[in-house]
């Protein structure tokens, strides 16, 4: 008989699910069964929702980065002017414009005029960056033209500015109202330069995703941006966007050669690179840590286990009398503790998904309960809580359980499996 049973027979399967539904006179198996089994539910469940919030937030990170701002700036090196001062202005920049375009892979090339300014309404005062762009390229910029939520109409662009939700909230104003935008490079006379003070219709209050955009930004017509700022016929920047942005690196020598010999690039990688780099850091330390707590609740497997043949001691010994192999008394723990693992983890996994998918109405009733307050977009950068469920990290977090549920069970099911018969039935 025991050179003839196949491997995983159903006579094993049955024995083990006899096992498994252990009544609590035996021992409280059936208990310590519901425990490893929670255990492993609730480890696969936070390391799915662990990693899909992470994947969730550099996703949401890098789309609102690409979303509202340039692939790639390109500016001139600092020089001397005509006028004798230190200038980085670019006043080819036409020109400039057509050979960056004329690159494979580039998309847009926009031309800016860039400044710090305060603007004022409603006795309320605010620092805001100056974006002077032409219309037709504020129209390619998908956060801007295309937010999550908008007011205004950006056709009607050359007649006013547009600003971010968090400008107009701090400033308390709306479509329609006229804001003043005040710099301290003004006009220059013959008793010093007097601060330029200039008032503009809000025609366009955009929410681009980013809290720190919303806050600061504020575009102005190219024209208008060129007479406000004293920048008549130059540019600042060059505003360029790619058709693969995580190909950027790849681009850099053509852009440059493109650019001119003053040029110099400022890529979003530059910008946000040490900032993505760190969250890739945090993820593999986090999905360590997660990796522990499937260990621990992997551990009580073991622990059932370990009970289940310390109680079965009897049934094993008759077993073994009966001419089962030391492999059939193997697997049949096996099957107890796998059958474990593997339920345990489909439940995860579904639970896991759920929290990914409705992430939103969880996170309300979070912040309903809790009062508000629970995100601060100002510390976060981004205005909600985002998930994103990938298959990738689903099959990591399946693998990392059911290998360690399995491994975990060899060891008390060796141990059944090696049980001397004559020691388990001497006092019997």
């Amino acid at each position: 008989m025991t050179g003839q049973t196949p491997p995983f027979s159903a006579f094993e399967w049955m024995i083990a699910w006899r096992y498994l539904r252990a009544r609590r006179a035996e021992g409280g198996v059936s208990i310590m069964t519901v425990i490893s089994f929670l255990g492993i539910m609730l480890a696969v469940f936070a390391l799915i929702a662990t990693l899909s919030v992470r994947s969730g937030f550099r996703t949401e990170l890098i789309d609102a980065t690409l979303g509202a701002n340039a692939h790639v700036t390109v500016y001139a090196a600092l020089h001397v002017d005509e006028a004798g001062r230190m200038s980085r202005v670019i006043d080819d920049y036409e020109q400039m414009a057509e050979r960056l375009a004329a690159v494979t892979g580039v998309t847009r090339v926009a031309p800016l005029i860039k400044g710090q300014v305060m603007v004022s309404a409603n006795t309320r005062n605010a620092g805001v960056e100056v974006f002077g762009i032409h219309q037709e390229n504020l129209l390619t910029i998908p956060r801007v033209a295309d937010p999550e939520t908008a007011l205004g109409d950006i056709s009607r662009f050359e007649q006013g500015v547009a600003i971010g939700s968090g400008v107009a909230r701090e400033l308390n104003v709306t479509i329609g109202d006229t804001i003043r935008v005040i710099s301290p490079d003004g006009a220059r006379t013959a008793f010093g330069t007097s601060p330029r003070i200039s008032a503009y219709e809000v025609v366009y209050i955009f929410t681009s995703g980013r809290f720190d955009v919303d806050r600061t930004r504020l575009y102005m017509p190219f024209a208008e941006a060129q007479l406000f700022f004293n920048r008549d016929g130059v540019a600042d920047e060059m505003e360029v966007m790619v058709t693969n942005p995580e190909a950027i690196d790849a681009m850099r020598m053509d852009l440059l050669r493109a650019g001119g010999e003053r040029a110099m690039l400022w890529t979003w990688r530059d910008s946000a690179g040490s900032y993505l780099r760190a969250l890739e850091v945090e993820d593999n330390v986090m999905f360590v840590i997660m990796s522990i707590l499937v260990l621990i609740a992997a551990m009580n497997i073991i622990s059932g286990l370990i009970m289940l043949v310390k109680n079965k001691g009897r049934d094993i010994g008759i077993l073994r009398t009966m001419g089962l192999s030391e492999g059939s008394i193997l697997r049949v723990f096996f099957i107890c503790g796998a059958s474990v693992g593997v339920l345990g983890t489909v439940a995860g996994v579904i639970l896991g998904c759920l929290f990914a998918i409705y992430i939103d109405p969880i996170f309300s009733f979070v912040n309903y309960v809790s009062g508000g307050g629970v995100w601060d977009p100002s510390i976060r950068g981004i205005y909600d809580l985002p998930a994103e469920l990938r298959l990738n990290d689903v099959l990591r977090a399946v693998g990392l359980s059911l290998s360690l549920s399995f491994i975990v069970t060899i060891f008390p099911a060796r141990r059944a499996a090696r049980m001397n018969p004559v020691e388990a039935l001497r006092y019997e």
